[in-house]
């Protein structure tokens, strides 16, 4: 699972890049980062990204997840979110 996290967050410079839209990804991750957020207010929150079930329970599989990381391993993550927004690449929009 964590090789799916570091994929997905590693993938984000490349939607910057082509303009689809840095500020709804950032509040994406924040909320999939955010230990405050339950499964059931996430699902809530990113609906209309899921095209069907199994979509869905990828992303409660990805939540879950990061429910169960460390205080220290989300703060990296979150370290690592704002270094790809304040790269090069979405720097731009």
């Amino acid at each position: 699972m964590k090789l799916v996290t570091v994929l997905m967050l590693t993938a984000l410079p490349l939607y910057c890049y082509a303009g689809l839209g840095c500020d709804l990804l950032e509040d994406l991750v924040s909320v999939t980062i955010d230990p405050d957020v339950n499964v059931t207010e996430y699902i809530n929150k990113v609906q209309e990204f899921l095209p069907g079930e199994e979509s869905e329970k990828a992303f409660i599989a990805l939540k879950e997840c990061f429910l169960q990381q460390s205080e220290e391993t989300l703060e990296k993550a979150q370290e690592l979110e704002h270094v790809i927004y304040s790269s090069f690449w979405c720097a731009r929009y």
